[in-house]
């Protein structure tokens, strides 16, 4: 979560490398959006402000729409496919499992991106969503998963069709939809273990 502690000697112990190869790693971080860092006070989770936020969503809608404008010149019946069984596997994961849904529905976008086949679109495209997630992970209201699923659906439906515009007008709704769901600040527990939550990935 947002202003969680990331200790270098811990992370660099849960996965067995060095605290110069984990240092490397907060830099990019950091220099992602998702990391900050203070000197003498180490790095936390990112908490990006509501303003920052704002700033955020406005850039990914732009550049989400340059995604469905190249995407739907290119779209093959595999690339739905793919989307369609991303979207199957949105709809099979468990609806109480917050950082799940925010996670799968963030690599629903980077899969766009991809399929664009612009690869400097796709590369901010993944490092916009980090950040979204994060401030979902922050800011966000609860809501049905369902929501998220049925907007992409929609996305999905009108690349089928062949109707750019109407991608892009789904799109839109869409990412306005989930920065609406992003007004309320975190009630989260400030008390967490970052072993605990590390020892999911190292494992």
């Amino acid at each position: 979560m947002p202003g969680d502690k990331l200790t270098e000697d811990v992370i660099g112990e849960r996965f067995g490398v060095s605290r110069t190869i984990v240092r490397t790693v907060l830099a990019r971080l950091h220099a992602e959006g998702l990391v900050d860092m203070q000197p003498n006070k180490g790095a936390t989770i990112a908490q990006p402000s509501l303003s920052e936020a704002q700033d955020v969503f406005e850039t990914r809608m732009c550049l989400e729409r340059q995604v469905l404008v190249r995407l739907a010149e290119k779209v093959t019946s595999e690339d739905i496919d793919r989307l369609q069984r991303h979207v199957n596997l949105e709809t099979k994961a468990n609806a109480d499992d917050g950082p799940a849904a925010i996670r799968l529905a963030g690599e629903f976008h980077i899969l766009l991106a991809s399929l664009s086949g612009n690869r400097v679109l796709a590369r901010y495209i993944d490092e916009v969503v980090s950040r979204c997630s994060l401030i979902l992970a922050l800011y966000s209201r609860p809501h049905s998963s369902d929501c998220s699923i049925h907007e992409h659906q929609q996305i999905i439906d009108a690349l089928r069709s062949g109707n750019s515009q109407a991608a892009i007008h789904a799109m839109d709704h869409h990412l306005k939809a989930v920065t609406d769901r992003a007004l309320l600040s975190s009630t989260s527990d400030k008390h967490r273990d970052i072993r605990s939550i590390l020892d999911r990935y190292a494992s």
